[in-house]
């Protein structure tokens, strides 16, 4: 059965449809959501002054990184569904004052656990207020032009921050200390929670029983997932610290499904994949979060080790890709209505990252930026073309009661599709490094060449690959995606009744 919502009007749970404090309330969040993600990469160029300032060592540096990523690609689907249950405005209220906290901490860390533990807190402030933060557009903003173009200003935001927070990280640790990728999200926490406080509308406390036992086989499962993958690079697939926790991460995930079956309140209402729109939209995410991940670390590596970039003229390089990664995705905002839908636009996505994927495995090692500027310019259209869409698709006929957990669904399918396709890339391009150093007669070659014409062919290799997983991604958009136009100011959505 389906009941009709029309949307663009006033509801219980959409109070403040004509509220003139909206621009205040989409601010907050598009700052909130900028902050949570470019977390993932502020931290990438500072890593060399972390390992100096804390004497980190070579193996536990790279936990700096994956303690973040654990922790929030682990707890997305708990602070969603807590979202759901306790509020999204209380949510979001709590995880930005989490990640505020432990970013202040973490700036005063003296010894690495300290660090880490830090960023496995900021992790799950993140966790807690990115799947709120969507939850809140959906609810506040009145479904048609408003919602759209607030997507269009939350998806910039999502998909321009790991840019923005290269250049950030190149800029303070050049120029301030690598603590200061830790202070700078105080102020702008502490700015977010006082605006927050008197311009978001408070959103309904549900209640209801936490499923414990699904959150921890959730959480635990998909952290033991990411930490697995992130172990595929150093230790390869037949490691233990590989293979041992990928095996608990699918006996813990198979268990879920056995409890989300029979729970009375599931973490994870079932019956959200059984729109095909829905679950094919995670799919699609998925491979644009494998195409994301690899194309920052790539890149970065591209240019500091064969164009021979400072760290901050490597950040520097990526302005033009958050530009048009934030321009694309508000322009689609706007267009998006009863004579374009969202289908045009979530097909054409994946095939234009495809295109520039191709486009970059043309770069050699005598390239220029201007070489490389196309290639990504092109990936980063395709890329701002396809949140705005979907995340349209992923809460438009979601009940109130799921939005949050909807929107954790999504962002968790951007993070464990960019841990497992990032993973799966760097071993492709050191497979092909590899084998290209073995060629006849790159054995006479200089050290120097001989590391770039590895690194390029690896490179090759690797956005080859890319190429291919997001071409799977326009495929399933056009065979599995059948959401049509929906007129912007009165638009019928037909969302599945309980009963």
């Amino acid at each position: 059965m389906s009941r009709p919502i029309r949307s663009g009007r006033a509801s219980a749970d959409n109070p403040s449809t004509a509220s003139p404090r909206l621009g205040l309330v989409l601010m907050v969040i598009a700052a909130a959501q900028l902050m949570v993600v470019l977390d993932s990469t502020i931290v990438n160029i500072a890593l060399p002054e972390i390992q100096h300032g804390l004497a980190f060592s070579s193996t536990g540096l790279q936990w700096v990184v994956t303690a973040y990523a654990l922790a929030f690609g682990g707890l997305l689907l708990l602070g969603g569904r807590a979202g759901d249950m306790f509020g999204h405005s209380r949510t979001f209220l709590v995880g930005i004052a989490l990640f505020s906290t432990a970013s202040l901490l973490g700036g005063l860390a003296a010894v690495p656990s300290w660090l880490v533990a830090c960023r496995a807190l900021q992790g799950a402030g993140a966790a807690m207020a990115s799947p709120a933060a969507l939850a809140l557009i959906a609810s506040t903003f009145p479904e048609g032009g408003p919602r759209n173009r607030a997507m269009g200003v939350y998806a910039g935001m999502g998909s321009s921050g790991g840019a923005i927070g290269l250049l950030l990280g190149g800029l303070l640790t050049e120029y301030a200390s690598w603590r200061w990728v830790m202070f700078v999200n105080v102020p702008i926490g502490a700015l977010v929670l006082l605006v927050a406080a008197r311009t978001v509308p408070k959103t309904a406390v549900r209640g209801g029983q936490l499923d414990l036992p699904g959150a921890i086989t959730a959480s635990s499962g998909l952290a033991l997932l990411v930490y697995g993958l992130s172990n595929v690079s150093a230790h390869g697939w037949g490691a233990t610290l590989t293979h041992g926790p990928l095996i608990a991460a699918a006996i813990l995930l198979a268990g879920f499904l056995l409890i989300e079956r029979v729970a009375s309140q599931p973490l994870v209402p079932l019956h959200l994949f059984h729109d095909r729109n829905r679950s094919s939209a995670y799919a699609i995410m998925l491979a644009i979060g494998a195409v994301m991940f690899a194309m920052f670390f790539f890149t970065t590596q591209y240019e500091q080790n064969v164009l021979g970039y400072s760290p901050l003229r490597a950040g520097v390089a990526f302005l033009p890709l958050t530009v048009v990664l934030v321009v694309v995705a508000t322009v689609v905002s706007r267009v998006l209505g009863d004579r374009t839908g969202i289908r045009l636009a979530v097909t054409t996505g994946p095939l234009v990252i495809t295109a520039g994927l191709f486009w970059a495995t043309t770069v050699s090692t005598h390239s220029s930026y201007l070489d490389l500027l196309g290639p990504f310019v092109t990936t980063s259209a395709g890329v701002g073309m396809s949140f705005v869409p979907l995340t349209l698709i992923t809460v438009a006929t979601v009940r109130p009661e799921d939005r949050g957990i909807a929107a954790a669904l999504l962002n968790a399918s951007q993070q464990i599709g960019g841990s497992f396709g990032l993973t799966a890339l760097v071993t492709v391009a050191g497979n092909a490094a590899r084998n290209w150093e073995r060629r006849p007669g790159t054995a006479r070659m200089p050290a120097e060449g001989l590391a770039r014409g590895a690194f390029t062919q690896g490179y090759h290799e690797a956005f080859l690959t890319a190429g291919f997983i997001t071409l799977a991604a326009f495929l399933i958009a056009t065979a599995a995606i059948r959401t049509r136009p929906e007129p912007a100011g009165d638009a019928i959505a037909a969302v599945p009744d309980p009963g």
